[in-house]
């Protein structure tokens, strides 16, 4: 190697490590960087090709930069709902805009600190969007392409009600004072309501008033909504001894006092009562169970005090969304103030053959690339794909004590590559002075 090519060979080992300085400097910036991999230069050969085509001794060195990206960061906790952290394979789709239409515009990011901006759109601290598949609203997703961007939108937690739903059913269950009957004078009826729910999901009541007859073990029942309009009555009688004591007995003489399009039925086999409530173009039918004869499982009579009604509805009123929860599969459920739970979105996670061939970009994300191969969305903590922690972030893969190390034996490396320039310096100045 002639002093030429040593001094070529020793600029390009200054060019090498300072490139590998910059690899440390980056690392060190970003060690509290939620999500950040390491970056480092690895050291390779150059050659120069001699006279004949002959490959000549290695004349210097390049700095081929690389990631770690598929080492993990350590978990901490933050408590905050829409902070997710991932252990293991897998990355978070995110996109430049919301619910952008442009496939080349998403990309892959382990940084997880997301939070909702003015539109409820959830984006994390560098500005990316988060996307993920939406939930209709029977709780599927329906059929969803797993190799491609095109079917996610943007996760939204903004404020959103959900449709009631109207009761059909309602069991009573209670206990009616023996003594109460067969007075000469039988005192005021007991009265109690319940709550049922409309279409629209708004909460109206229905009224039960339990008149004693002067005849014992005997009571009607006058049933009304919560105005006090009457939809009918019923007498019922209970059994005072045997196997069937304190159980009803008998239902008779039921009186319909409803105006259409209200209604009022009972039948006495079954003791179900059938309302029409007119409070919609298509009036809402509700069946009420007061328990079969012969039956401990609704009403019942025993000695003792009046035991309010104990009532079982379907249904639910609207609801708007009162907070997020995220599960270790990546499902978002909306909880809301009617007591409802529905999953609104399923977060992927993004798995790549060689995630370390990823191409890194600004805002700790990374592009796909051809080193990288083709991704997959697949459903967190199933196979070999990661789990999401929600209320966590993941922190960077980087080792201060190692950077630190390693700074100085490039910094070693770079004096070094300097000392030969200086020499072959030396040494020219020495053959020129030949001539003198």
């Amino acid at each position: 190697m002639s002093i030429s090519n040593a001094m070529q060979a020793s600029v390009s080992g200054l060019m090498a490590n300072a490139t590998a300085v910059g690899e440390i400097s980056a690392n060190i910036a970003n060690a509290g960087t939620d999500g950040y991999r390491r970056s480092f230069a690895q050291m390779v050969t150059t050659t120069v090709t001699a006279t004949g085509g002959q490959a000549a001794p290695a004349g210097g060195v390049r700095a081929v930069q690389t990631s770690e990206v598929d080492t993990d960061g350590q978990l901490r906790t933050t408590q905050r709902a829409t902070d997710m952290a991932i252990s293991g394979q897998g990355f978070f789709v995110v996109s430049k805009n919301p619910n952008d239409p442009v496939e080349a515009n998403y990309m892959l990011t382990r940084a997880g600190s997301f939070r909702p901006d003015e539109n409820g759109d959830l984006k994390n601290a560098a500005g990316l969007y988060l996307a993920g598949f939406p939930y209709d609203t029977s709780g599927s997703l329906g059929v969803v392409d797993r190799n491609s961007f095109a079917d996610l939108s943007t996760v939204n937690t903004s404020n959103m009600t959900i449709q009631g739903q109207a009761t059909s059913t309602m069991s009573i269950s209670g206990n009616l004072p023996e003594q109460a009957t067969g007075l000469a004078t039988p005192g005021d009826a007991f009265v109690s309501s319940a709550s049922f729910y409309s279409p629209l999901g708004a909460t109206e009541r229905l009224q039960f008033s339990w008149q004693p007859t002067a005849t014992d073990n005997q009571w009607q029942l006058t049933i009304s909504d919560g105005t006090g309009v009457d939809y009918g009555t019923v007498d019922v009688a209970f059994h005072d001894s045997g196997p069937n004591a304190g159980a009803p007995q008998t239902y008779s003489g039921a009186t319909s006092l409803a105006t259409a399009p209200a209604g009022f039925a009972f039948d006495p086999a079954t003791g179900l009562a059938t309302l029409t409530v007119n409070n919609g173009a298509t009036p809402q039918t509700i069946e009420v169970n007061l328990g079969a004869p012969d039956s401990l499982d609704g009403l019942t009579q025993f000695s003792g005090d009046y035991s309010p009604l104990d009532v079982s509805t379907d249904g639910s009123a609207s609801g708007t969304l009162v907070r997020t929860e995220i599960d270790d599969r990546g499902d978002v459920y909306g909880v809301f103030d009617n007591g409802g739970r529905q999953a609104l979105f399923s977060i992927p996670l993004a798995v790549v053959p060689n995630p370390n061939g990823l191409i890194a970009t600004d805002a700790n994300a990374y592009f796909i690339s051809r080193d990288s191969g083709a991704f997959e969305l697949g459903t967190a903590n199933v196979g070999s794909t990661g789990s999401i922690t929600a209320g966590a972030l993941e922190g960077s893969n980087v080792e201060i004590a190692q950077e630190l190390t390693d700074l100085i034996q490039t910094q070693r490396a770079y004096s070094s590559n300097a000392k030969i320039i200086t020499t072959v310096d030396e040494m020219l100045d020495e053959t020129m002075r030949i001539k003198r």
